[in-house]
């Protein structure tokens, strides 16, 4: 049995926030993609990943906001994903976005799920995530 076996049946509840359930529900109607929790150790983190190189394009996550260094105990739900590296620093603000959590920063952002910003900016940034994630794959297979 996997580690991923042995979790409840109500995982996606773990994601609260109005935003959560939206991304939830745009991945599933765009890219027939469900939450993979994969660490019962960690049961609030959960990815999304590619179906044709199983490469992880979204991690949803919940945390307190401190651990991205804002001065707050709030706990919020976020998503890391991948953008363009010559994009991130312009991104980043310290409010919505911030370097990714737990990911290679040069590649990745995390965006709060709280409002801060708009929910279609955040699919376009989940489309970029995905496009990004098979290029990746494609440019390894070149070389």
């Amino acid at each position: 049995m996997s580690d991923a076996d042995s979790l409840p049946d109500s995982r996606e509840a773990v994601f609260k926030s109005e935003y959560a359930q939206r991304v939830i529900k745009y991945v599933k109607e765009r890219y027939n993609d469900e939450l993979q929790f994969l660490w019962v150790k960690f049961p609030k983190n959960a990815v999304f990943r590619r179906k044709d190189n199983k490469k992880w394009y979204a991690a949803l996550l919940v945390l307190e906001k401190r651990k991205l260094g804002v001065d707050s105990e709030d706990v919020v739900d976020i998503i890391d994903l991948r953008a363009m590296s010559e994009d991130i620093d312009h991104l980043l603000d310290g409010e919505g976005y911030f370097p990714g959590y737990h990911m290679n920063k040069d590649n990745w952002i995390t965006i709060c799920l709280d409002g801060s910003v708009p929910i279609d900016e955040i699919y376009d940034r989940i489309d970029e995530s995905y496009y990004l994630t098979a290029l990746q794959n494609q440019t390894k297979n070149r070389t």
